[in-house]
């Protein structure tokens, strides 16, 4: 069951995970690295190398690697993991409201400043921090102009990466 979640820079939602993963996942646009804090996702890291794969040993992490599987195979499966989520009250507030944009579906960073009374700028920011992208799909965010951000960064592998899951999930065409 997924916890219902969490923009100052610097939050408890900017740290990065440290140490080894505990699994690693093939994607079609590099690799996924999943940590996990106890029975709990924590993160997921996109890995722009195509990287060994490897194996999840104890059957919390299996599960997170088998719907992260699911997913990438149809973008239509849904997520239902416990999540260890650290952020500030408005990063989870819109960690919140980025779990209820559908498959395929876009809104842009001024959607949710309006729905959030506060700013596109301070809503690119909790996207940024998001710990857990692909679960919590800070890549249906977009800008007014165009794609916008992904990862804290605006062009090269991080943009690649949001390019194919918006193409994969039916929101942008090739």
């Amino acid at each position: 069951m997924s916890d219902q979640i969490p923009i100052p820079l610097d939050s408890p939602g900017d740290e990065k995970p440290t140490g080894e993963p505990d699994a690693v996942l093939s994607a079609p646009f590099g690799a996924l690295a999943v940590y996990m804090q106890g029975a709990r996702l924590a993160h997921v890291v996109f890995l722009q190398n195509d990287r060994s794969e490897k194996e999840a040993v104890d059957p919390e992490t299996r599960e997170v690697v088998r719907q992260l599987k699911r997913y990438l195979a149809d973008p239509r499966a849904s997520f239902d993991l416990r999540l260890d989520l650290k952020g500030s009250p408005f990063q989870r507030q819109v960690w919140k409201a980025l779990q209820q944009i559908s498959v395929g579906a876009l809104v842009t960073y001024g959607d949710i400043a309006e729905q959030l009374d506060s700013s596109a700028r301070a809503v690119g920011g909790a996207c940024r921090a998001n710990p857990v992208p692909i679960v919590v799909p800070c890549h249906r965010v977009v800008s007014a102009q165009g794609l916008g951000g992904f990862s804290g960064e605006s062009r090269g592998y991080p943009i690649e990466a949001k390019r194919w899951l918006l193409v994969h999930e039916g929101a942008l065409l090739m």
